[in-house]
């Protein structure tokens, strides 16, 4: 039973990541709340898994036109720069801080999307 719901977790974070919507969004609650996964280790099975879903991801999107390099050089520098500080910033805080910081931002990332909705 396990297997299925590692497939699961993966076939989800799949089709989000590949679709640019960040797979982690869902892969870390359900490695969190379906697996028991304390959330340290499930931000770095995520990271993992980001790795190679995003390397066929690019590919693809720039293969079919939708990467445009201009200003990436930018973007790729200070992304570096702050998630090197991120997760030197991540390893002195307890999973449980981390599991309310994830929240928080799925819940402002929710209360967006609903605005942005409503909006149209």
């Amino acid at each position: 039973m396990i297997y299925f719901w590692y497939i699961l977790a993966g076939f989800i974070s799949g089709i989000f990541g590949g679709l640019g919507m960040g797979g982690g969004t869902l892969l870390i609650p359900i490695l969190t709340i379906f697996l028991g996964f304390n959330q340290k280790l499930s931000q770095g099975i995520n990271l993992m898994s980001f790795l190679v879903m995003s390397i066929v991801s690019i590919y693809i999107h720039y293969r079919n036109g939708f990467i445009v390099t201009k200003h990436i050089f930018w973007i790729i520098l200070f992304g570096s720069i702050f998630s090197f500080l991120g997760a030197v910033a991540m390893s002195f805080m307890s999973s449980h801080i981390l599991k309310i910081i994830f929240g928080v931002f799925l819940c402002v990332l929710a209360v967006v999307e609903f605005v942005k909705v409503l909006k149209k």
